[in-house]
């Protein structure tokens, strides 16, 4: 497979600053992304999925506090085989992937560390869609159906558009150097259903209006944004709810250990 094909994964494992998240301080860690899932630290099964994705090649994590995911099995194997670096993280999301994407090879598939429950099919199957679409940029999707049929509790709020619900899979795309401004979509970290003022900023006042009414497809809105940034945004629709189902509270990582369990068993090793 030649790098035309491949893309850097940029994972992301930060931490808020001078707060401890509450799953870290439960299991008496010092980040949410080293908190063990079915036995397992978050960060190290994402690099496991990751690695084991035929469509990655380099992989570099971005976080504020390296050395204890450094220690970690499969990402001190990958860093020994000069496969992994780090990146430093910074004060919001935005600027750490801008420190991130510096001096690595485009394009970029982004992920974060607590997507606990997608697999290397599920990356290679944003990749792929991401190289068929010739996306400047683009963000994983998954329906809503699909979502509630990987479990019922996963997930509550969903993307209304016309052709029906969705929801947000943290997956997202960077097809090139010059394609880092969409990662300003970010700056406040998402969360467009739960904060709808942060349509406004990233889409605009009219697309708030159809995205709230459930007017326009989302191929509409991600043309006009698309516009907006000078370059083609794509919504990726992938084909396992699970995806969508990342760790973010207690409520999400009971949800995410009980389908582990269904999927490995009790307690795997890491």
């Amino acid at each position: 497979m030649t790098n035309q094909t491949k893309a850097t994964a940029l994972i992301m494992a930060g931490k808020r600053s001078g707060v401890l998240d509450p799953l870290a301080a439960r299991a008496n860690v010092a980040q949410k992304c080293v908190v063990p899932v079915n036995g397992v630290p978050m960060v190290e099964r994402v690099v496991q999925q990751v690695s084991a994705c035929e469509r990655v090649g380099a992989i570099r994590i971005v976080a504020h506090e390296p050395d204890e995911i450094a220690a970690l099995p499969t990402v001190a194997k990958l860093i020994e085989e000069g496969r992994l670096t780090f990146a430093e993280g910074k004060f919001n999301i935005v600027d750490s992937v801008f420190s991130g994407a510096e001096g690595i090879e485009f394009p970029l598939l982004i992920t974060t560390a607590d997507n606990c429950l997608v697999t290397p099919d599920g990356y290679s199957e944003f990749i792929q869609k991401c190289f068929a679409a010739q996306a400047g940029g683009a963000a994983g999707l998954a329906r809503k159906e699909d979502v509630q049929a990987a479990d019922p509790e996963g997930q509550s709020r969903f993307y209304q558009f016309r052709d029906g619900g969705y929801s947000n899979c943290n997956m997202y795309w960077i097809g090139s150097e010059q394609a880092l401004s969409a990662a300003e979509i970010m700056r406040e970290g998402g969360q467009f259903v739960k904060f709808p003022r942060r349509i406004i900023k990233a889409f605009g006042f009219v697309n708030l209006i159809r995205f709230r009414m459930g007017w326009g497809s989302k191929e509409k809105l991600f043309e006009q944004v698309s516009r907006r940034f000078g370059f083609k945004l794509t919504p990726i629709v992938l084909s396992d709810g699970h995806y969508a189902i990342d760790v973010d509270n207690e409520r999400t990582f009971a949800v995410t250990e009980k389908i582990l369990k269904r999927r490995e068993g009790e307690a795997a090793s890491a």
